[in-house]
């Protein structure tokens, strides 16, 4: 199965084995420089997907402050409702603290916590009011056409508008 860039890894083990794979060949008198520097690329892709969200409403002439941005899929991987170390919290959490009003819709996680928050699945067609929407988890039952005509500004983070083309498309 082929991994694409993402805003992010989750999962369990993921984002720690590596860790310990480079912990053990300190050990052994080995350093493995590459494993950390990936590991540490990885822990900025959140960072890096929330400043891309930024960057397209910047470019739209809008603040993130105030700005309504609705996060498609919040799992850490398609098609599940696994959270564990899901990049879409991390990114939700920055775009928070900027001021934005995040919402999100996922089939497969109905209420997530965040930072003390309560926050509920909302329909698909949230996103069409929002000012931007956020592509973080590339499930299989969402409708890239109908968001994709509805939607203002998409960041996608997964690649999951490859066959689309449109100005209002910002890829990471």
């Amino acid at each position: 199965m082929p991994f694409y860039p993402g805003p992010g890894l989750g999962g369990h083990c993921i984002p720690i084995d590596p860790f310990y794979l480079s912990w053990k060949t300190k050990q052994a008198g080995i350093e493995a420089r590459f494993i950390e520097l990936a590991g540490y690329i990885n822990g900025q892709m959140p960072q890096f997907a929330a400043d891309k969200v930024q960057n397209a409403l910047n470019d739209a002439a809008k603040p993130v402050k105030g700005s309504r941005i609705h996060v498609m899929g919040v799992a850490y991987k398609r098609n599940i409702d696994d959270m564990r170390e899901s990049p879409a919290l991390d990114v939700m959490l920055l775009l928070l603290r900027r001021g934005a009003i995040v919402g999100y819709s996922d089939p497969h996680v109905p209420h997530l916590h965040l930072d003390g928050l309560q926050l509920d699945a909302q329909p698909e067609s949230a996103a069409a009011d929002a000012d931007c929407v956020v592509i973080i988890t590339d499930h299989a039952a969402f409708d890239y056409a109908a968001l994709v005509d509805r939607a203002p500004l998409i960041v996608d983070t997964r690649n999951a508008l490859k066959g689309y083309t449109s100005p209002k498309i910002v890829r990471l």
